[in-house]
């Protein structure tokens, strides 16, 4: 007789990687309600964005065809003086604050504004220098240096763009889709990453 393998035992069959995936993408399904983001009036691309545990500096480069950028506004190492969301941290942790633009090299548009906080006793002395000393976006030197890293998507969802819309050349009134993720390597948060964009960029099909 044949054999025949139950559902769970398929789902412990496959990679690990892919069960946390499929174990993400129900959290990110509630936080998208929660957030009163209806996932249908997203394109696929926007979709794409907001869920990805892949690199968005990839992602823009294949959808787009254009090599994408780094633009440093700001990078300073600093002690918190508040609680950060997500995040257990002892007054005395030094983090590395960074705001970023992603642009497009040719067309010099602004696609991407992120912010991360950065923890950098958790980093290696290989990462943290090409991270400070270079304007490579962050996910190319995960490659470029071989880290191993798991993505996990904390909160998504819309708000203005306020001070940001000068950036993307938008009314500051216009809304901005957002998320933010943990970066972990070797069981650690590493880093925590806010990603935001205009509504009104990407909604044609990738």
């Amino acid at each position: 007789m044949q054999n025949r393998i139950s559902f769970m035992q398929q789902k412990n069959l496959l990679p690990r990687r892919q069960v946390t995936t499929l174990t993400m993408r129900s959290n990110l399904q509630q936080s998208l309600s929660c957030t009163r983001i209806d996932p249908f009036t997203l394109s696929n691309f926007q979709k794409i964005l907001l869920t990805t545990d892949g690199t968005i500096t990839h992602i823009l480069e294949v959808c787009l065809l254009e090599a994408i950028q780094i633009v440093k506004l700001s990078e300073e190492l600093v002690l918190p003086t508040q609680d950060i969301p997500f995040v257990e941290l002892t007054q005395k942790t030094e983090i590395i604050d960074r705001k970023v633009l992603l642009r497009g090299k040719k067309s010099g548009k602004n696609f991407i504004y992120a912010e991360s906080l950065i923890f950098p006793e958790k980093i290696d002395e290989k990462f943290r220098d090409k991270l400070l000393g270079t304007k490579t976006p962050i996910g190319k030197i995960w490659f470029d240096c071989r880290v191993e890293t798991f993505k996990e998507i904390f909160n998504s969802g819309k708000e203005p763009a306020n001070e940001l819309a000068s950036y993307f050349n938008i009314q500051s009134e216009s809304n901005l889709l957002f998320r933010t993720y943990g970066v972990f390597s070797k069981q650690q948060l590493i880093m925590l990453i806010t990603e935001k964009f205009p509504e009104s960029y990407f909604t044609e099909a990738c």
